[in-house]
């Protein structure tokens, strides 16, 4: 049995920050495949400016000031934790080593954190508003005839369902501007702390030393053009079909947006008809073996907890 001592103490720091900052450095999580990540300063951030494209004109005359309509949407962060106690016992019988997995999985669990958070709000997005006030995946998101909104609303799906079908839902996703479907908001970067010295409350009152992570943040929408839902059969169809309607998608005034859908995400269960639809040369399509025109077409991005 050993002592403990600063010598000691300081052993144990340096093992869990080190399998902490490898565990890290080991860890891919998927959120920023689908999410811009946007730091945060303050308690919530207001995306006043969501709803507002830039489009270029040319300049004849003066300037024409495109005014940014104010949608007064905020995304509010929040603080998460996680916090685990080793054994003073332990340390004194210099059994440090069965405690390395468990810090490799805080670390993990930590990074990944953020997947949690996007993609469950992503699955939630047929109930949860988006900047327009509407729900993020809807068949009624208003789009004006004008660019200055003085026109006519027309009232545009990016969700589609059908009511035979019993799976999970599918999303197609444009990703390849600066914005991206979702945001992540981060207030606060994950961070390790520990409470390590024989004094601490935890030690007198537990007998344990103590680690953990925190974090503070959050996920939110972006624009609901980006993305469209699918509680419909993953097959070529259906799939082609929520591609056309994503690059019809206009601006107010009518201009088309250039959506470029490039990512499809699909939960495990569906994982091997899109990889069918993606890696085929031929497939069954109503019965028939044809040609696989998307063969290659988007990535997949399978999410287990979607």
């Amino acid at each position: 049995m050993a002592i403990i001592n600063a010598a000691i103490l300081q052993s144990l720091r340096t093992m869990v920050r080190t399998e902490f900052q490898n565990a890290l450095a080991k860890t891919d999580p998927n959120y920023m495949k689908v999410a811009s990540l946007v730091p945060s300063n303050t308690k919530s951030n207001t995306y006043g400016w969501l709803g507002a494209m830039p489009t270029m004109r040319e300049w004849v005359g003066a300037r024409v000031i495109n005014s940014i309509k104010e949608h007064g949407y905020s995304i509010v962060n929040r603080t998460f934790e996680t916090t685990i106690g080793i054994s003073r016992d332990d340390v004194e019988d210099d059994s440090l080593g069965i405690y390395k997995p468990m810090v490799q999985a805080l670390a993990q669990e930590g990074e990944e954190f953020p997947d949690d958070l996007v993609f469950e709000l992503l699955a939630a997005g047929f109930t949860t508003a988006c900047y327009d006030g509407q729900n993020f995946f809807d068949t009624d998101h208003p789009v004006n005839s004008k660019n200055d909104g003085t026109g006519t609303d027309a009232s545009i799906a990016n969700m589609a369902v059908d009511g035979t079908y019993s799976g999970e839902p599918w999303f197609l996703l444009d990703t390849t501007r600066p914005l991206k479907p979702l945001i992540f908001q981060e207030r606060r970067k994950l961070d390790l702390n520990t409470l390590f010295n024989p004094t601490d409350p935890a030690v007198w009152t537990n007998n344990e030393f103590q680690f953990g992570t925190d974090m503070r943040c959050e996920a939110g929408f972006g624009f609901w053009q980006m993305a469209f839902a699918n509680k419909r059969a993953l097959n070529a169809t259906n799939l082609w079909a929520s591609y056309k309607a994503m690059q019809a998608f206009t601006r107010d005034g009518g201009k088309k947006l250039k959506i470029r859908p490039s990512i499809l995400v699909v939960p495990s269960s569906l994982e091997d008809v899109a990889l069918k639809l993606m890696t085929r040369e031929r497939i069954d399509e109503g019965g028939v073996t044809v040609d696989n025109e998307l063969k290659g077409k988007f990535e997949i991005l399978v999410v287990p907890n979607l």
